[in-house]
């Protein structure tokens, strides 16, 4: 597995990248890299903004791991793991100063378990609408010690991510990271003008 690198969307030309910190966008299930592009205007300027494109073709669009023969938030670890060494193995391509994750659903996961590999590497990270892959992972401990900055939001209305999957995470989230939650009333599978407010607040000054 892993991104193709001709598919990435970025905010700025290759000569105006370097030196400065980089925010990876990673799409929800079924959806693309051009999905959560369209929130860079609303998001800090001083990053340069990388969107990938997951890399299995499934429902119409990609996935990070796919939804066949699993139980809806709760994808096999193999699968999460295979999903977040491709993404790690991209970045050390990439020329930045810091680095931060922003994915929403399956790419909300997926932002959730790269913390898990490499706890101190991610500035900061926003999980949206997602949820946490299932069982203990290595990194945990460390990741617990570290605590680093996590944004987690969902909305009271979502349909798609299962109830467990939501007591799961809200129980993981703040026993291994520095946690600012958000839950928006009557927001569904989605993201909101005021919780895009709130991600734009959260990430700056992070990423310098």
């Amino acid at each position: 597995m892993r991104i193709d690198p001709e598919a990435v969307l970025w905010s700025a030309p290759e000569r105006e990248r370097a030196g400065r910190p980089l925010l990876v966008l990673l799409h929800g299930y079924g959806s693309h890299e051009g999905d959560l592009f369209g929130l860079s205007p609303r998001l800090p300027l001083g990053p340069v903004i990388a969107s990938l494109r997951a890399p299995i073709p499934e429902n119409g669009g990609n996935a990070w791991f796919t939804m066949r023969d699993s139980t809806p938030g709760d994808p096999s670890k193999e699968s999460v793991d295979a999903a977040a060494s491709a993404v790690l193995e991209w970045l050390d391509t990439v020329d930045y100063t810091s680095v931060g994750l922003l994915g929403f659903s399956q790419g909300a996961a997926l932002s959730l378990q790269l913390i898990r590999h490499a706890p101190e590497r991610f500035a900061a990270t926003v999980a949206l609408s997602g949820f946490i892959a299932s069982g203990g992972h290595p990194g945990d401990a460390e990741l617990a010690r570290v605590r680093p900055e996590v944004f987690y939001g969902r909305g009271t209305a979502d349909q798609i991510i299962s109830h467990a999957a939501v007591e799961r995470t809200e129980a993981w989230i703040p026993a291994h990271t520095s946690a600012t939650s958000r839950i928006y009333e009557d927001l569904a599978h989605s993201i909101s003008a005021q919780e895009l407010a709130d991600i734009a607040e959260f990430l700056r000054g992070k990423l310098d």
